[in-house]
């Protein structure tokens, strides 16, 4: 006689071991049918510098729920990326105008077994989480969402560190110096080149399209190949500081579309250095190892910049005594004043001190990373 499982929901929900959590009935003799594993949704619905700077915390979640479904809700154009990362299972495309909270997440199927908000801090993404009723949800605390007994959030802390502290205050060990991702198998279309990335989101983070082919021409100068690297819509940007740096249009990547992520990694990972702003590829040249410079402005390179290392030259001119992490407006309409104190020897100079990459990619125990599947729908 067949015993009924004490569990409500429609399938066994098995942990980390292959019994179900509430009757101990094995997985594939379950009264229920068969198991499906336990989830783990995070919220990133963002870009691909917010994907690479919670690297260190899905790697957490990872190590910590090796049972787990780790099920990432964020946009499809970054399904390459956390498959580089090695720790998401799925990818569940969701959108939201600009740093917005997406409406709603298409989420079917029983509730997540846990929830954890690496988007923000506030009721908006609490509450949409919520709403899906996970068995548990790890969050910042918010005076008005009072029911989470999270952390304190702390508006100057950098990225990286700012979701570790969230998994440990949770009794889950994050390292925030855990970035690395491996280098794509594909080679590079331009091995040995400079990365030069003049766009960004807001115009306040761009380097005035000028100044970026100046330093395009000193480097081609000095022998070095440069290869202009532009978003979606940043073609015609891309391609103004191609023809004032005296390149051909062919050396520009990207502008009408992203560039595949494939691609750009692989690019990004076999480069001498990349040149850019306070964007997402300064954050993949960290994540692959790269020499870098980074022009910030006209928020803190405290909040978003590489981990200190000889690899990475960061360029920040705030106001004599300033302390404040946010001086200028990041959505701003034009270039940020401390922005446009950076100079073009300046970068030059930064450039010339870069010491030779060290080997891209993860340490040799890490295996490659696997792909990510991409939700068709509903889960």
């Amino acid at each position: 006689m067949t015993v009924p499982c004490s569990n409500t929901t429609p399938y066994p929900q098995v942990g980390d071991g292959s019994e179900c959590v509430r009757c101990g009935w094995t997985a594939s003799a379950h009264p229920k049918g068969p198991a499906i594993p336990p989830r783990l949704l995070v919220l990133r619905a963002l870009g691909l510098g917010d994907l690479l700077t919670a690297v260190p915390a899905l790697r957490a979640l990872r190590r910590a729920h090796p049972g787990h479904e780790l099920v990432l809700a964020a946009p499809a154009r970054t399904a390459e990326a956390a498959a580089a990362t090695g720790a998401v299972d799925r990818l569940l495309p969701t959108t939201a105008a600009g740093r917005a909270v997406p409406a709603r997440i298409e989420w079917a199927g029983p509730p997540p077994d846990i929830a954890v908000d690496l988007h923000g801090n506030g009721p908006p993404s609490h509450l949409l989480l919520a709403t899906l009723q996970p068995g548990r949800l790890l969050a910042y605390a918010h005076p008005d969402t009072p029911w989470i007994t999270g952390p304190a959030w702390r508006a100057d802390e950098h990225e990286r560190p700012r979701w570790c502290r969230l998994l440990t205050w949770y009794g889950i060990p994050a390292d925030p110096d855990d970035l690395r991702i491996p280098a794509p198998e594909a080679p590079s279309s331009a091995p040995g080149c400079v990365v030069v990335h003049p766009g960004a989101d807001s115009a306040a983070r761009r380097w005035p399209a000028e100044r970026f082919a100046a330093v395009a021409r000193g480097l081609r100068a000095a022998g070095h190949r440069i290869v202009v690297t532009a978003g979606a819509g940043e073609g015609r940007l891309g391609h103004e500081v191609a023809r004032q740096a005296g390149l051909p249009s062919d050396d520009v990547l990207g502008g009408e579309d992203d560039v595949p992520f494939s691609r750009l990694a692989a690019l990004v990972a076999h480069a001498r250095a990349v040149v850019v702003g306070d964007t997402g590829l300064g954050h993949l040249a960290t994540a692959l190892g790269t020499p870098s410079v980074v022009l910030f402005g006209p928020v803190s390179p405290r909040l978003w910049g590489p981990p200190p290392s000889p690899m990475h030259r960061v360029l920040w001119h705030p106001d004599e005594g300033d302390d404040d992490v946010r001086p200028g407006d990041p959505h701003g309409d034009r270039p940020d004043e401390r922005l446009l104190r950076i100079t073009v020897h300046e970068v030059l100079d930064a450039l010339e001190r870069l010491p030779q990459r060290q080997p891209s990619g993860p340490p040799d125990d890490r295996p490659s990373a696997p792909r990510v599947r991409m939700a068709e729908g509903r889960l």
